[in-house]
């Protein structure tokens, strides 16, 4: 399959006439610029690469916006965390597929092609099992593939309610996993869908509060090497107080202290962090998971970019809780928040790229590398995961400008088209 398109983002820069040839597993074989178009090419007009959103938990977005209003004072992260538990007691596998089909189409029409979903409802409503115990993660994989979207299925390990070791309560026992239970389904899942590469099974721990960290590490030793490894990290204040009167440091650190982090790792947040904390995480070349319109959602606060990416860290984008779904949506309120904090303007402008290419380009080579998917790049060896931006009549649209205007301007923040694995699929 050849795709011929009249200005194309590769990792130089924008090109013209750039031939992409796609093999049939959906890899990208060859790229050529300057190409000459043969008579039976269909123009594409300017495409990019497509966005891996590298955090979600799907069921979240049937509470999106059935949460703003309050009866507490000084409604929190904790508070809206109680209303989540609430949801999360009376959904079943078949909620989950609903909930999540519709999300997922909704991730594809917006230009993401890649979802990693951070799976914790293992459990029936009862904290039982189901007779299948991958019933839910199924559910979740089965969405994703009717959606047309790629997977990175995380299970999480879930044990205990806070750093103290302290059990769950009744409304976290649909969570509640030992490390068995998800090398188990992890092993599982795997199995099922050896050789559908559109699906990637990693894993996850839920946070240092809510895992022992010898329990983590057996995860970690249990699972195959180079699968992707998340966690939430960072995101609170109090969960920063919480870890340090336990182990005598800040999460960051301490999950730098004692294991050897690395590219496939992805710290979700880091809200809550340190100018040395960052340095470290780029120093190991891990990827921070930022979601700003959930975090400005729960009030997490603002991630530091700007010391972050001037250390050489790398960074994605995902819509967590799933109030918003559109990657632009993220790259506006994650630059705009920056401007706010500095009252200064292009904060993540990036050596000669503007900022809206610079963060555009530096998320989807991020989220791809957090997904474990071969994508977020036009390159050969890649995966064909594109889409093709709105035509504009404005004369003044040029490269310099283009993702600037769809990051900050779009009318429609959505693609004219979306390609997973080299089949356009809207």
């Amino acid at each position: 399959m050849r795709i011929f398109a009249q200005r194309a983002l590769l990792p130089q820069g924008w090109a013209t006439d750039v031939a992409i040839d796609v093999d049939p597993s959906g890899s990208i074989r060859v790229v050529t610029a300057g190409a000459s178009r043969s008579r039976d090419d269909v123009p594409a007009g300017a495409i990019a690469p497509a966005m891996a959103n590298l955090h979600s938990h799907a069921f979240q977005r049937a509470m999106a916006g059935r949460g703003e209003t309050s009866a507490h004072d000084g409604d929190d992260f904790w508070t809206w965390r109680e209303a989540m538990y609430a949801l999360a007691t009376t959904l079943e596998p078949d909620d989950l597929h609903r909930i999540a089909l519709e999300a997922y189409r909704a991730m594809l029409r917006a230009g993401y092609t890649t979802v990693a979903e951070f799976h914790y409802i293992h459990r029936d409503p009862r904290g039982a099992w189901y007779a299948d115990r991958c019933a839910p993660a199924e559910a979740l994989v089965a969405a994703a593939r009717e959606a047309g979207i790629a997977i990175c299925l995380l299970p999480a390990l879930y044990s205990q309610a806070d750093p103290t070791g302290a059990a769950l309560g009744a409304r976290q026992a649909r969570f509640a996993t030992s490390v068995d239970d998800v090398l188990g389904i992890a092993a599982e899942m795997r199995a099922r869908h050896r050789g559908d590469a559109g699906v990637v099974v990693g894993v996850c721990a839920h946070s240092l509060r809510a895992v022992p960290l010898a329990a983590f590490r057996e995860l970690l030793a249990g699972s195959p090497a180079g699968v992707p490894v998340h966690l939430h990290v960072a995101e609170q204040e109090r969960e920063v107080d919480d870890v340090r009167a336990a182990f005598g440091a800040r999460p960051v650190d301490l999950l730098l202290d004692t294991f050897d982090v690395d590219e496939r790792w992805c710290l979700v947040h880091a809200t809550q962090t340190t100018a040395s904390e960052l340095e470290r995480i780029a120093a190991a070349r891990a990827t921070v998971g930022l979601c700003p319109t959930t975090e400005a959602n729960l009030g997490d606060g603002l991630f530091a970019l700007a010391p972050f990416l001037a250390s050489g860290g790398r960074f994605g984008i995902g819509s967590d809780s799933n109030v918003s779904i559109s990657p632009i949506e993220e790259l506006r309120l994650l630059e705009y928040g920056q401007r706010l904090a500095h009252k200064r303007r292009v904060v993540a402008r990036d050596g000669a790229r503007s900022t809206g290419e610079a963060l555009y380009a530096l998320a989807a080579d991020g989220g791809a590398r957090a997904c474990g998917v071969r994508a977020g790049a036009i390159a050969t060896g890649r995966r064909a995961d594109l889409i093709e931006l709105q035509t504009s009549d404005d004369e003044r649209d040029d490269d310099a400008t283009r993702l600037d205007r769809y990051v900050f301007a779009s009318l429609d923040p959505r693609p004219a088209r979306v390609m997973t694995g080299g089949r356009w699929r809207s």
